[in-house]
């Protein structure tokens, strides 16, 4: 008979375990995501930004963002030795890619073309804020006699609550502003020292029906005025308000949020496309400036006319800014914007005062046109 040992009894084996994921690791993975996500919504709004009328939404972020956002990244992720590396490549990526959409005036060293000689030209533009609804009419008037410019190019002389008085603003312009001569048309009021040789309402002709305001309003918003400088000089100036991209009365969550969006896109495109067509068919030295309604993180910036270049050299400003979405909260947004065509010389450039008046700063610039 076979006697068998005893077998010990069969331990159990034991399970690998999963290593426990700390706080550690959830930082790194929410770093480098979130790195991620911000280098692909830079790409996606280089790629959409100007052409979908949808991001026209997006579009309404501060550019500053596209430089702070990655800076913060960067600077977060600095103590934390395993992420450090892959999101300062990821920051960096995105900050190179949406520099240009930053806001950032980087020619701010030039100081413009030099000191202004005795012929220069000033020039104030400004969107007035509905002209002089809520009585503000003293304080507007003021505001525009200090300017003491040769050159004004105002925007929205335009009443949002009340009725527009039965006499237009020339009346009251022309006895402020004796010897000057008058343009206006719907919301745009050109006013000049110099004489006015032709003035001329650029017509979008595919524009929608009108939906809101006078007919002058909804159609024209550039006026363009060809002025005589004497000795066979003409300079034209270029008045222009571009319909806001979207409404603030609405949230996204409100099916007229997007209607809006779709109806402005539906009103810029023909105004940025009949600017362009004047411009490109135009001999004269050229400046356009006025309430774009266009940030510098916005794509239509690429429908602007060829040729013409961004007066924001002669600015001493970093981040030259103009409007404010809740005053007296911090300008994020440069809405306002001043071009000029090669043949004339910017010799300072800033944005002034609102002077209680408007929820935009004014322009002023002093130029010499070739």
């Amino acid at each position: 008979m076979t006697v068998t040992a005893p077998q010990a009894p069969t331990e159990p084996v034991a399970q690998p375990t999963r290593p426990r994921r700390g706080w550690r690791w959830w930082l790194y993975s929410t770093l480098v995501a979130a790195g991620a996500l911000w280098l692909a919504f830079t790409v996606a709004h280089l790629v959409l930004s100007g052409r979908w009328w949808l991001w026209l939404a997006v579009d309404a972020i501060p550019p500053l963002f596209f430089l702070v956002i990655p800076v913060v990244l960067a600077v977060g992720a600095a103590p934390c030795r395993r992420s450090r590396r892959p999101v300062a490549l990821l920051a960096a990526a995105a900050l190179l890619l949406g520099a240009a959409q930053s806001g950032v005036n980087v020619r701010a060293w030039r100081g413009g073309d030099g000191p202004a000689p005795a012929n220069a030209i000033r020039v104030f533009s400004w969107n007035t804020g509905y002209w002089d609804e809520g009585g503000e009419t003293e304080a507007l008037y003021r505001l525009l006699r200090e300017a003491d410019a040769d050159v004004y190019l105002l925007q929205e002389y335009w009443y949002a609550q009340t009725p527009e008085p039965l006499d237009p603003a020339a009346t009251r312009l022309r006895a402020e502003f004796p010897g000057f001569h008058v343009a206006l048309v719907g919301e745009l009021v050109t006013l000049s020292r110099f004489p006015i040789l032709r003035q001329t309402p650029l017509v979008a002709p595919d524009m929608p029906p009108p939906a809101a305001g006078s007919t002058d309003h909804w159609l024209y918003k550039t006026l363009r005025t060809d002025l005589d400088l004497g000795d066979g000089r003409v300079l034209s100036t270029y008045n222009s308000h571009l319909p806001v991209q979207l409404s603030p009365d609405t949230g996204p969550f409100h099916p007229d949020f997007y209607r809006v969006l779709r109806e402005q896109h539906r009103q810029r495109e023909p105004q940025l496309r009949a600017l362009a067509r004047d411009v490109a068919t135009n001999d004269n030295p050229i400046l356009l400036a006025g309430d774009l309604n266009t940030s510098p993180a916005m794509g239509d910036l690429r429908d602007l006319p060829e040729g013409l270049r961004d007066a924001s050299y002669a600015m001493r400003s970093l981040y030259p800014a103009s409007w404010s979405d809740l005053p007296p909260w911090p300008r994020l947004w440069r809405l306002d914007w001043a071009f000029v065509s090669p043949g004339v010389r910017v010799h300072s450039y800033r944005f002034g005062p609102a002077g209680g008046v408007s929820d935009h700063r004014s322009q002023e610039l002093v130029i010499t046109p070739g």
